[in-house]
């Protein structure tokens, strides 16, 4: 008999290699409740980053105080900061002292959709309330606070649950976004076919330096 859809993952499930645990969290629930009430995201889409064995990886150099919950027991998110704006959500996997995780990318609110329209005014739909990962986490009400949360445990806000995996066939694959460098190619996106809430693909762009003697003579900014 299959599990019920609202009961919690175990610490097992999150257990393995990231590899195995990123396409199984598609169609898991994540739940949040926050002080303004509770919120469930139903996960769509994901990509996985596997330590030092991947260059795309926060850890990939050896662990910082940024990445240390990535080193920690498995079920614990890992929340950091980007691009001085945005938070990103991450679960840990593998075996303590591994840091591997699994970043959720996108999903639909199947509770809460008021309380994640109220965070996401500019979304124009439904399906863009945490459609991508800075958008999720906005919508889910989650910050740096959280980094550390353990999704396993009764009493921390959070909860990961075993929801209604996708049938079949349906679960696609590619590589991840934004991602350049010798993991470029890694096809360790992975994201429900066809779901609206899935965030577009974007390939890696190389940041453009600006020389500071050639911007200083061209007033336009424009090199």
């Amino acid at each position: 008999m299959p599990a019920a859809p609202r009961r919690a993952l175990p610490r097992s499930f999150f257990a393995r290699p990231v590899l195995a645990v990123a396409p199984d969290l598609l169609g898991r629930l994540l739940r949040h409740d926050t002080p303004d009430g509770p919120i469930v995201l139903r996960v769509t889409e994901v990509e996985a980053y596997d330590g030092h064995n991947d260059p795309g990886s926060h850890a990939f150099r050896g662990q910082t105080p940024r990445n240390s919950t990535m080193f920690g027991p498995p079920g614990h998110l890992y929340v950091y900061f980007t691009y001085g704006m945005h938070y990103c959500v991450n679960v840990v996997c593998g075996p303590e002292g591994r840091a591997s995780a699994v970043l959720l990318r996108a999903g639909e609110i199947v509770e809460g959709a008021d309380l994640a329209a109220a965070r996401r005014p500019n979304a124009r739909r439904p399906s863009e309330l945490a459609q991508g990962p800075a958008r999720l986490t906005l919508a889910l009400g989650i910050d740096r606070t959280d980094d550390g949360a353990d999704a396993c445990a009764p009493d921390t806000g959070f909860r990961l649950m075993y929801g209604t995996p996708p049938q079949a066939g349906a679960v696609r694959t590619g590589p991840r976004t934004g991602v350049g460098g010798d993991g470029a190619a890694h096809p360790w996106r992975f994201h429900i076919d066809a779901d609206p809430t899935v965030s577009p693909y974007r390939a890696h762009t190389p940041r453009v330096r600006r020389n500071p003697v050639r911007a200083a003579a061209d007033p336009s900014g424009t090199l």
